[in-house]
């Protein structure tokens, strides 16, 4: 589970209710703010549009990016450089072919399919390209739950705002019971809340989260890549470290040098 995405969740839903049970009312208040009719058209309504909006297995993959946002994923591109060192050290040592018996120990794909189009002596160009492509397509495929979650956070205080509308309407034609007007206003304007919470507390942050994940991953096969057409090209491991290790930020970088520093005085 990623930490950030659920105390995120936790922190907005708590100071949410911390603001609500300060008045006078107290933790009575709540059930000022739960309407099964608001709710119904706001978070219908919004999912509704998104509907109209993809294709119909877009859609349930876009519901499956909350899932995806909350799920820790572990990307560490410390660990592929220098699991691409040490294939680069097998291949200098006992040559490319040496390489498929690797691959068959390795838990990602991507890399394990650049490696056997190595292997299989396909032309560098071509192995690019063929990787590449597949990294759009990944990119691609994101890009679209991305667009789902985008899309919620536009509609959901839209359809706050058509609910709130029809409260609205409701409570004016009823003007000659003037003691109904401020519970009817007040129902219609949870009808906006709903809309404001879809948005700003649960669409836009994943949308935002899926970004970064996206981001991560993108830049990991990028590393792998680079590293496998070096690889290729019997390019020095301390040249490939070198070049690879561009990739990472300061820190990571300085964490990267220490480890280094730390297995050779184990070693």
């Amino acid at each position: 589970m990623d930490l950030a995405t659920i105390i995120g969740l936790i922190l907005g839903m708590g100071l949410m209710i911390f603001g609500i049970v300060t008045g006078d009312d107290g933790f009575a208040a709540l059930s000022n703010f739960i309407d099964a009719p608001s709710a119904l058209i706001t978070f219908g309504g919004s999912l509704g549009s998104v509907l109209v909006s993809t294709k119909m297995s877009d859609f349930f993959n876009g519901l499956k990016g909350i899932v995806i946002a909350i799920k820790q994923t572990k990307r560490d591109q410390t660990e592929i450089i220098k699991k691409i060192i040490e294939l680069s050290n097998v291949a200098r040592k006992e040559g490319l072919l040496a390489l498929e018996d690797a691959a068959g120990e390795l838990d990602d794909d991507f890399m394990k399919k650049g490696i056997l189009l190595i292997v299989d002596g396909t032309e560098p160009d071509l192995v690019r390209a063929i990787l590449e492509t597949e990294l759009t397509c990944i990119e691609e495929r994101h890009k679209k739950v991305i667009t789902f979650w985008e899309i919620m956070s536009a509609m959901g205080p839209a359809w706050g705002m058509i609910g709130t509308l029809i409260g609205l309407i409701n409570m004016l034609k009823h003007m000659d019971d003037v003691s109904s007007v401020g519970p009817n206003m007040s129902v219609a304007l949870v009808t906006t809340m709903y809309g404001s919470m879809l948005a700003n507390w649960i669409a836009l942050p994943v949308a935002n989260k899926l970004k970064v994940n996206n981001s991560e991953e993108i830049t990991t096969k990028e590393v792998i890549i680079e590293g496998l057409l070096s690889i290729q090209a019997g390019e020095n491991p301390r040249v490939i470290e070198e070049k690879l290790k561009s990739f990472l930020a300061p820190d990571e970088r300085n964490r990267y040098v220490e480890g280094e520093n730390a297995g050779g005085e184990e070693a």
